[in-house]
């Protein structure tokens, strides 16, 4: 009996597809359907990207972004759970904020950038205030939900054996509540390094964003894809870093259980 093929695995499929999106790059310009000069070769700019790796000046701006990310993350996860917390155990906080939350939700984190300006100037603190309004609803509606999800019958059970209202919260709306918060946290998660570099890029606090937008204006063209390519990195590896919390916090949780391991 003949063995079935073995497929490629994921990891083996996501290096191709960027082998493939590295050598398609690189034969735009090379074959003339793009102006080098405006999008240099692949080769060029990852030798770019090696050599950064070397200088202070490019770590320092990476520590700047990945500071913004990580403060406005924490501190719009704390915020959120707390908040998410209170609102959704009571059915009138729940009613009473619904308009407000869903009339302040939408409004994008850059038409804050005049106000982060005016309140902050261009320091850290700019950047902090729009990565924590952009990643609090991610946080908020996914444990708005989970409190939601709480089954009242295993809620109504806790109160008959006495457990009072954090007792509750604890062995009943955590658990349940968890899963929503983790999903809520890894989306926050890849919002708030977008707005940690889109604050330094158009507001010009320091990080990635404003050496991108420096690079631009002198046109070192090549030095601009490679800090463009180094978000990505930090995308993937934020993204990756996630995924392992998650797994790892929701054990003991059927969706993590049932996933194969390849």
């Amino acid at each position: 009996m003949k063995s079935a093929k073995r497929l490629p695995t994921g990891p083996l499929l996501g290096l191709a597809g960027i082998l493939g999106f590295l050598l398609t790059w690189e034969l735009i310009p090379r074959l003339g359907v793009v102006n080098p000069r405006f999008l240099p070769p692949a080769s060029e700019v990852l030798g770019v990207f090696i050599n950064n790796l070397g200088l202070g000046a490019f770590w320092a701006a990476v520590v700047d972004t990945m500071t913004g990310w990580f403060l406005g993350l924490l501190i719009a996860t704390v915020a959120a759970v707390v908040l998410g917390l209170v609102i959704g155990s009571s059915n009138f906080l729940r009613k009473a904020t619904n308009s407000t939350i869903e009339f302040l939700r939408p409004i994008p984190s850059v038409a804050l950038i005049p106000l982060a300006v005016l309140l902050f100037g261009f320091r850290i603190e700019s950047t902090l205030l729009l990565v924590v309004y952009a990643s609090f609803w991610q946080v908020l509606i996914q444990v708005l939900y989970g409190v939601a999800d709480v089954d009242p019958v295993a809620n109504n059970t806790a109160k008959s054996f006495g457990l009072g209202r954090l007792a509750r919260i604890r062995y009943v709306v955590w658990p349940t509540t968890l899963p929503y918060l983790m999903t809520g946290v890894r989306l926050a998660a890849a919002v708030a390094l977008i707005l940690a570099i889109t604050a330094s890029l158009i507001i010009g606090s320091p990080g990635l964003g404003k050496e991108i937008a420096n690079a631009q204006s002198g046109g070192a063209i090549a030095q601009m894809y490679a800090l463009v390519l180094t978000t990505g990195v930090l995308g993937i590896l934020i993204n990756m870093g996630m995924r392992v919390i998650e797994r790892r916090t929701l054990s003991w949780h059927s969706s993590v259980r049932g996933e194969v391991v390849v």
